[in-house]
């Protein structure tokens, strides 16, 4: 089978280890990096054997680059995507995939005009205990779900810049809870604040509602000690928890604990696999560019609750 040629914009950290996996996937061949910073799009360039460059738009005209990956900071996601799609690219974009809304369902248009992929970094949900969760809530094994609470706190990223704790934190657990109940919820309610960052929020606390009753519970900071990346979903009959750092399942009955094993995967190795699979073997992707715009517009309703204090309902 023909490799997927590959380029990926934005060569940070997270940027590094798209153009990592992209090396030591079968399935895909690293044609180029780009960044605006020519030093580090030259290093990371070297060190994978791809070609460095600084301009999106020259890079965009290598033929050999049929898909890319897009690792820009937040603010700059939209902007890349759309140059990319215009050029007939296929691309996976990073979370928050665009500033607002609007610039999000643009996209979606440009993708569709031009007959492209578009798909969004909603890494956790190729977390394999996240799947068996999905399966449980799905064949009720826990029972009826009675509500869902996410933890996602640590201490000050050094990367901040951009968006705030919701839009670059928060959004994973958005999309999550949206995954596994395979609902929009009706409303959001949620209180943000900055104790120590000046521009954007640094800790929040989201509640979404649902029409059957049951609802969710978000907690993201960049404030804790520590780092927690939990999930736990109640339901009528189990508790069922994850630890997204170590990967583990805990499913807790009645009488019993089950702990289900599992092989310790690498997400991003998972995504970027699946990204490169859909192109090739022209298959649905797990994650749309829809799924993008719905978390999009949860985390804006956030920000609105915030500022208005009071539950803003989502109209879909």
């Amino acid at each position: 089978m023909k490799k997927l040629g590959v380029a990926v914009i934005g060569t940070g950290f997270w940027g590094k280890n798209h153009a990592r996996i992209y090396k030591e996937l079968a399935a895909t061949e690293l044609i180029a990096v780009c960044d605006i910073n020519p030093e580090r799009a030259t290093r990371v360039a070297s060190q994978f054997s791809a070609k460095p460059y600084t301009d999106t738009a020259k890079m965009f005209r290598n033929n050999r680059i049929d898909a890319v990956s897009i690792c820009t900071w937040s603010t700059e996601l939209a902007k890349e995507a759309r140059k990319a799609l215009k050029m007939k690219k296929h691309v996976l974009v990073e979370k928050p995939m665009a500033t607002n809304t609007i610039q999000a369902k643009k996209l979606i248009e440009i993708a569709k005009e031009n007959s492209v992929l578009l798909s969004v970094g909603f890494l956790m949900r190729f977390i394999p205990g996240l799947k068996r969760i999905k399966k449980a809530v799905e064949q009720k094994k826990i029972g009826d779900m009675v509500c869902a609470n996410a933890k996602r706190v640590s201490q000050w990223p050094e990367r901040i810049g951009d968006v705030g704790v919701v839009k670059d934190t928060a959004i994973h657990d958005i999309d999550v809870i949206k995954y596994i109940t395979d609902e929009d919820p009706i409303g959001v309610y949620a209180k943000t604040g900055n104790m120590k960052h000046k521009k954007f929020e640094d800790y929040a606390q989201i509640m979404l509602t649902y029409k059957d009753g049951k609802s969710a519970f978000i907690e993201s900071n960049w404030l804790t000690p520590y780092k927690t990346r939990k999930l736990v979903i109640t339901g009528s009959e189990a508790i069922i928890k994850l630890d997204y750092i170590t990967q583990e399942v805990w499913i807790e009955k009645q009488k019993r604990t089950v702990k289900p094993e599992y092989k310790f995967k690498e997400p991003l190795k998972l995504e970027l696999q699946h990204f490169a699979d859909c192109i090739l073997k022209k298959e649905k992707p797990i994650i749309s560019g829809f799924d993008g715009l719905k978390a999009l517009k949860i985390a804006e309703g956030a920000l609105k609750s915030s500022i208005k204090n009071k539950l803003i309902k989502l109209n879909w």
